[in-house]
C-alpha cells in the first residue's frame, strides 16, 4: 500500500515522516517551488515534541528553539499574573518557540534520511476515486495513482474541494496584524506575554530567537498596540490578516483523508493550529500502519471540535468589551496568582489541553 501526501507544511511533512520511518511507501508533493521563507506558527507544544521524538525531529527542534517557560498576563501596562510553566524544572513543561520555516526544514531533513524528498512544483488540480485506487491529477496534465491520499494542503485545500467536503464555519470580521522584529532589552525574552488592552483589543509577544520576537494583535498595527515600549532594531515582516473558524464535517471520503488546516482553522489564541495538524498527521500514520483508519475521522473531528471550542472561548473572553468580563478577568488573574491549584490549571490548559 502506498500513500501520497499533498502539502509540505508541518502537517504534511509530519505525515510523510511518520509513514516513511515505519516503512510505508510514501510520496509528498507541493505546488510551491520551495519551502516557505515566512513563519506562520511559532509555538511547539509538549505533545508535538513527543510525537516527533521517534523520527529524531524533536532533538533538532530542541537544539534550535527557545524554551518559553513562563507566561505574563497584563491589563494594559499592569501585570496581573505570572505563571511559571515549569516551576519544578519538569523536562517538557514548556512551549518551544521556533519559526515555522525552521520546523519545516528540520522535518524535510528527517524525511530525506528516510529516503523521501518533497516533490516541488506539483500543483494538484483534481482527485478522483476509482474502484481500486485514487487518481491525482496535476496542473501539467499528469495523472498519477496511489492507494491512499492525504490532503494537508491548507485552508484553501484543493483536495477538500475535489472530494466535496464542506468547510463549515465563519469568517471573523476583525483585522489582525503581525510583526516579526529584532529588539534589544525586551525583559521577557523567554516568556509568552499577553496584553488585554480594553475595548476588545489584545496583543501578544512571543520570542522567536534570542533577540527576535513576534507581535500579534487584533488591531491594524501590532507594534503600535503594545502598551510597553519595545526597542525595535529591525522589522523583518509586517502585515495584516483575517481569521476564519471552520471545521470539516468529516475527515475522509473513501481513501482520501484530510489533516491540518485543510480540516480545521481557528484563531491563533492558544497556539494550537500547527500542533493540532501535527497531531492529525501522527494519528493518521499510526492508524494506517495499525489498520485502524476507520476511527480516524471520528477521533480527529472530536479533537478538532474541542480545540476550536476552547480557542473560541478564550478569544471571546479576552476580546469581550463588557464590564462584567473586565471585572472577571481581574478576579481570575488575582486568584490565580494566589492559588496553586489555579496556577496548575492554567499551566495544563496552556501546555496540554
Amino acid at each position: 500500500m502506498n500513500v501520497m501526501v499533498v502539502g509540505a507544511g508541518p502537517t504534511g511533512l509530519t505525515a510523510a515522516v511518520e509513514l516513511a520511518r515505519r516503512g510505508v511507501d510514501v510520496r509528498i508533493v507541493d505546488k510551491r517551488t520551495e519551502g516557505s521563507g515566512f513563519s506562520r506558527a511559532v509555538g511547539i507544544l509538549p505533545k508535538s515534541l513527543e510525537l516527533l521524538e521517534a523520527s529524531g525531529a524533536s532533538a533538532r527542534l530542541l537544539d534550535e528553539g527557545v524554551r518559553i517557560d513562563s507566561a505574563h498576563i497584563f491589563q494594559g501596562k499592569q501585570e496581573m499574573l505570572t505563571v511559571h510553566l515549569r516551576p519544578h524544572g519538569e523536562d517538557r513543561d514548556f512551549i518551544l518557540a521556533l519559526a515555522q520555516d525552521r520546523t519545516e526544514s528540520i522535518l524535510r531533513d528527517c524525511l530525506l534520511k528516510n529516503g523521501v524528498a518533497v516533490e516541488w512544483a506539483r500543483e494538484l488540480t483534481d482527485v478522483r476515486q476509482v474502484s481500486d485506487c485514487v487518481e491525482a491529477v496535476f496542473a501539467d496534465g499528469a495523472t498519477e495513482t496511489c492507494d491512499y491520499l492525504v490532503g494537508a494542503d491548507g485552508i484553501h485545500s484543493r483536495v477538500r474541494e475535489a472530494v466535496g467536503v464542506d468547510y463549515r464555519g465563519i469568517d471573523l470580521p476583525e483585522t489582525w496584524s503581525i510583526a516579526d522584529v529584532d529588539a534589544n532589552g525586551w525583559p521577557y525574552d523567554r516568556s509568552f506575554v499577553a496584553f488585554r488592552l480594553g475595548h476588545g483589543k489584545m496583543a501578544v509577544v512571543v520570542p522567536l530567537e534570542a533577540t527576535r520576537y513576534r507581535v500579534v494583535s487584533n488591531t491594524e498595527n501590532a507594534l503600535a498596540a503594545l502598551p510597553i515600549k519595545m526597542n525595535v532594531t529591525k522589522i523583518h515582516r509586517e502585515g495584516v490578516f483575517k481569521i476564519s473558524v471552520r471545521q470539516v464535517d468529516r475527515y475522509n471520503v473513501g481513501a482520501v483523508y484530510l489533516a491540518g488546516d485543510a480540516a480545521h482553522c481557528h484563531s491563533p489564541v492558544g497556539g494550537r493550529g500547527m500542533n493540532l495538524g501535527i497531531d492529525d498527521a501522527a494519528e493518521f500514520a499510526r492508524r494506517f500502519v495499525d489498520g485502524s483508519l476507520d476511527g480516524y475521522s471520528a477521533s480527529r473531528h472530536a479533537r478538532g471540535r474541542h480545540v476550536i471550542k476552547a480557542s473560541e472561548g478564550v478569544r471571546k473572553f479576552v476580546m469581550s468589551q463588557s464590564g462584567v468580563s473586565a471585572i472577571l478577568f481581574r478576579v481570575l488573574t488575582a486568584a490565580a496568582g494566589r492559588l496553586p491549584a489555579l496556577q496548575r490549571g492554567f499551566r495544563n490548559a496552556v501546555l496540554y489541553d
